[in-house]
């Protein structure tokens, strides 16, 4: 305990106005946050006002980061705002790590009224990089539109915020640390705890600890490579998957969390785990997976390199539930992908509906399935109230209703429990789901980044102004010898089932007769100067004699289609996106 009392300072100070927080929280360069006086001290203590003062006096929040550059200074100046506008205490990672996961977990088990996260996700990192500030909400869930719109509001209009500037607390030192402040009756109180333990032990209560085990160290044994990608991940990847479940230790790459993440952007894809992708054609791996710089998102690889759509693997999950305890015991209560997410799912939903012996572990005859706008903070409404069991998007992403964040690990070992029950490699697994239920070929298939703002606007416009008039339905389309007609095209709307809250404008819509879709979407994550438009195309195949095609080859003509209709090379002055995926 210290013997005299810190003194808690008001600072004066000016709004900035570009601190509204988008889909992922508020995400800019490095050096925004760093170089502009003042930058993050506003944000935060705009997403500590925007806590009722009544709930705020005497909670306890949870704090974690993904290590990137800046986030130990970071954290010491939200400890002590924290500690200046009444937060009674703080649970912060060891050294300040916590993956976006188990800062969910460790909400929803202290009962925490929230948690600040650290991470630009799969940005890069360094001081050349990106950071970002996300707030996670009393579910473990990212905020709400009305949390992201009141944070908002404050930060147009903050004059001063209040902090402690002579508190100093050493994030390498586990256990409790209690701080007499000026003007406060109770100590504030900081406790650092192990970063692993609390998710970990969540992790037990789901899974078949010992039916993975087998798998990783049996006398078949099955041989993994996990590329943590110097994130927050490599603490988390030893300790369970090479400490509890026996994988060996080489087993994990990339494990020590770096500033810049070892100079490659944190992101698990086949560009940028390039590492993982040629061990894993060398033969000598039956699993690999990488995560990204918070361990919400992952990418899974069968032997020989054979890559799994994050679309199909949600898919697959949601087939083989019954080879999870968790889902044994509690039932599965729904499904719920976001917009641009392919239809893979929606194929194994009516499955299981037309027939329920399909699904094992369905309670109910009928297994509801809820398409959401991009952002995990939809799926929270519908797993709070008791409709979804398992979620997805598109870009890498999947979880269940154990927390309410993406969750890479749980979804690694949901892939390794189907592995140990079915007794089957990844491409068997991929490709026989394949053939009961078709294939659908997916891909994101650009990003424009740097978009000017305005151009992107206009250009979803009038994009919206074709695709909605009336004589667009009955259009076709051909492409060398390929002929698609539109059935239905619109502007996304979702009606939130729950609470009746309506999202408009969440992305551009085009279905053809045939299944395939194209979707036209401005991304909402930040962090990158200008503005992000995003493609999608999605074509279905049943035919199992036409399910091994190269996908950008089967979605080439859906791709001519895109690039005609939004005429967006000539509108953007980009002559091709900036990244494909």
């Amino acid at each position: 305990m210290e013997t005299n009392p810190i003194p808690v300072v008001t600072v004066q100070t000016s709004p900035f106005d570009d601190q509204r927080p988008g889909t992922n929280g508020l995400r800019r360069k490095t050096a925004v946050f760093e170089g502009k006086k003042n930058y993050l001290q506003n944000y935060i203590q705009s997403v500590l006002s925007s806590i009722d003062l009544r709930d705020r006096q005497g909670c306890t929040m949870v704090v974690g980061s993904d290590g990137r550059y800046f986030s130990r200074a970071a954290t010491e100046i939200i400890v002590q705002m924290a500690a200046a506008n009444g937060i009674g205490r703080l649970v912060i990672g060891h050294n300040g790590l916590l993956s976006t996961p188990a800062v969910s977990c460790i909400i929803r088990k202290i009962k925490a009224i929230g948690g600040i996260i650290l991470t630009a996700s799969h940005n890069p990192g360094g001081p050349g990089g990106d950071f970002g500030v996300k707030f996670n909400v009393a579910n473990g869930g990212p905020s709400p539109d009305t949390v992201m719109e009141k944070i908002a509001q404050v930060s147009r209009t903050l004059e001063e915020y209040a902090i402690c500037p002579d508190l100093r607390i050493d994030l390498g030192r586990l256990g409790r640390h209690d701080f007499d402040l000026e003007n406060k009756f109770k100590p504030f109180r900081v406790e650092i705890v192990d970063s692993v333990e609390v998710y970990l032990n969540l992790l037990r209560t789901i899974f078949d600890f010992s039916s993975i085990k087998s798998l990783l160290t049996g006398p078949e044994q099955l041989k993994i490579r996990i590329d943590a990608m110097n994130g927050v991940m490599g603490p988390y990847v030893r300790r369970i998957l090479c400490d509890e479940l026996g994988a060996p230790a080489n087993s994990a790459v990339n494990c020590v969390p770096m500033e810049d993440f070892g100079g490659r952007p944190p992101e698990p894809n086949l560009t940028y785990a390039a590492s993982l992708v040629n061990a894993m054609k060398g033969g000598d791996f039956g699993f690999g997976a990488a995560f990204d710089a918070d361990g919400d998102r992952y990418m899974i690889l069968g032997e020989n390199g054979f890559f799994v759509n994050p679309s199909d693997s949600l898919a697959i999950m949601a087939a083989n539930l019954s080879c999870i305890p968790y889902f044994r015991q509690m039932g599965v209560k729904g499904f719920a992908r976001s917009m641009a997410t392919s239809t893979a799912i929606d194929r194994y939903v009516t499955s299981c509906n037309q027939c329920v012996c399909v699904c094992r572990v369905a309670k109910a005859l009928k297994v509801a399935l809820y398409e959401t706008p991009t952002g995990w903070r939809f799926f929270g409404n519908l797993m709070d109230s008791g409709r979804c069991s398992v979620c997805g998007e598109e870009s890498f992403g999947t979880s269940s209703n154990h927390i309410r964040e993406k969750d890479g690990l749980w979804s690694v070992l949901v892939w390794l429990s189907i592995m140990a029950a079915r007794k089957q490699g990844v491409e068997m697994i991929v490709k026989d789901h394949w053939a009961k239920l078709g294939r659908n070929y997916f891909c994101r298939l650009f990003d424009y980044d740097g978009v000017d703002p305005r151009v992107a606007f206009y250009l979803m416009r009038d994009l919206e102004a074709v695709i909605t008039d009336k004589a667009f339905p009955s259009q076709k389309f051909a492409v060398g010898s390929n002929v698609y007609c539109v059935e239905r095209a619109d502007n996304f709307e979702y009606i939130d089932p729950v609470d009746g809250t309506v999202a408009r404008n969440q992305g551009l819509r085009i279905v053809f007769t045939d299944a395939s879709r194209l979707v036209f979407r401005l991304s909402g994550s930040g962090g990158r100067a200008g503005a992000t438009v995003r493609i999608y195309a999605e074509s279905y195949e049943k035919d199992p004699e036409r399910q091994n095609r190269e996908t950008q080859a089967v979605l080439g003509p859906l791709i001519a289609i895109a690039l005609k209709i939004s005429d967006i090379h000539e509108r953007t002055g980009h002559r091709g996106p900036s990244v494909i995926t």
